[in-house]
Parts: C-alpha cells; sequence; structure tokens
C-alpha cells in the first residue's frame, strides 16, 4: 500500500510550509482516512473513513458543505451520508476494523486497521488509549500512523468530574510504549503547538525517543509519501520540508 499524508497540523494557529495543512491521509490514490481539509475531495478519494468529528478530521463540522462521498465515521452528524461501521468490512480490496477509542467525552471515536494483500496500517486519529480488550487487533502491524499533539510525558489527559470519562490527548512517550508492542515503525502526524517552537528540533526529538524505545519514528509532513513495502527508505525527513 502507499500512502500519502495530506495534512499534519493539529487544531492550533501555528503551522510550517511543511505543516499547513489538518488531518488527511490517502491511500492508494483511492481510501482517505480523515477529511481535515475541504481540498482533499478533489483528490476524488472513492470512500471516506473518519476517526471522529471534530473540525481538523471532518471539515464538514465547521464548514457545512456537501460531500459527495461515502463516508464512514463512529456516529451520525446533522444531513450528512455518513455510515457508522461494523466491527470488520470491506471496501473494495481493503479490509478495515474499526476499533474504539478514548479520545473526546463529546463525540465517538474509532482507529481503523487496513489490511491489504498482507500489508497492515493502524490509523489512530487523535488519541489517549485503546482498550486492552482490542490489542489483540494490533498484531504484526507494518505502521502506525498516531498522534503527534504533546511530546511531554502524560500529554493533557483530563477527567470529567460527573461521569469519570477520560478525555483529551496522551503523551508522546505513552504511545510509543503502547505501540512498540505490535510494530517497530510509528509515523507522528496532527502536531501541536510544541512543535513549531523548532522544528527541525522538534523531529529530531522524536526520531530519538523511538531510538530510546527500539522503534523507527517517522515525522510526517505535508505530502510526505510511505510505500508500505519498502518503509525504512521512507524515513528521511528532509531539511526542505521543514523550512
Amino acid at each position: 500500500m502507499k500512502i500519502r499524508v495530506l495534512g499534519t497540523r493539529g487544531e492550533i494557529g501555528e503551522e510550517s510550509p511543511g505543516h499547513r495543512l489538518h488531518s488527511g491521509v490517502l491511500v492508494d490514490n483511492t481510501l482517505l482516512l480523515d477529511l481535515g481539509e475541504r481540498e482533499y475531495l478533489d483528490l476524488s478519494p472513492t470512500a471516506i473513513l473518519v476517526t471522529h468529528l471534530h473540525p481538523d478530521h471532518a471539515f464538514f463540522v465547521r464548514d457545512k458543505s456537501a460531500v459527495g462521498v461515502p463516508i464512514i465515521a463512529p456516529e451520525a452528524y446533522d444531513t450528512m451520508n455518513i455510515r457508522v461501521p461494523e466491527e470488520e468490512f470491506r471496501l473494495g480490496e481493503y479490509i478495515v476494523r474499526a476499533i474504539p477509542t478514548h479520545h473526546s467525552k463529546l463525540v465517538r471515536s474509532l482507529a481503523y486497521r487496513v489490511e491489504k494483500d498482507g500489508q497492515v496500517f493502524l490509523y489512530t486519529g487523535d488519541l489517549i488509549w485503546i482498550d486492552t480488550m482490542y490489542h489483540h487487533l494490533l498484531g504484526d502491524l507494518d505502521l502506525v500512523i498516531t498522534d503527534g499533539s504533546y511530546l511531554r510525558k502524560g500529554g493533557m489527559v483530563r477527567r470529567d468530574e460527573k461521569t469519570g470519562q477520560i478525555f483529551g490527548h496522551n503523551g508522546i512517550p505513552e504511545l510509543i510504549t503502547l505501540f512498540s508492542g505490535f510494530t517497530r515503525h510509528i509515523l507522528l502526524v496532527h502536531f501541536g503547538s510544541w512543535f513549531f517552537e523548532d522544528v527541525e528540533g522538534s523531529a529530531e526529538k522524536l526520531r530519538k525517543a523511538g531510538e530510546h524505545m527500539g522503534v523507527e519514528v517517522l515525522v510526517g509532513y505535508d505530502g510526505m509519501e510511505i510505500d508500505l513495502a519498502d518503509i525504512p527508505r521512507s524515513t528521511i525527513y528532509s531539511r526542505e520540508h521543514l523550512l
């Protein structure tokens, strides 16, 4: 599978030339995961998987424009034509598994395990945790694409006083720890404000964090392309994407 990262900026004001657009990943020029920008529709995806209904992952929450492509998402929204998925389903050549995640107290969220021709990756969207009852679905992943919102340990995780429900984003150290048991390659996207204080330095910190945990951390940027058949040659984060 060939993966093209379309956007790597979280719901923040900061940006850089390599990190300008909101969440979106295009697979084989056909399957789109998250729809953070309306312009992604110009790429003519045949199906769209949305992790959760926040505007930096689903632009139509903020912009009521119609989307003329089938959308799969954790819950219905307004007048949009959205299908809530079964646990496992097919989209053409792809076998997709929808996995519940913890992120928001206001909207539901899913990660998607996508498989085709023996290649498998996981796309989480914004994330605190995946319950252990679903960890058996995470084995032997070629790649995990996950949340780069917070570098600091513990991230920003809060708890609703009435319900006890947690919400927010976990720290990158915790996410690397979680996924290092299931893959050797982790691609970080959806960067928070911390990343833009020193983009080149931040990228280096992330790579070193991966080395410390025995995994390769790839630092996503808008337009990055990865072929799952050849991940090791897709790790270069060149200066031209930083400036």
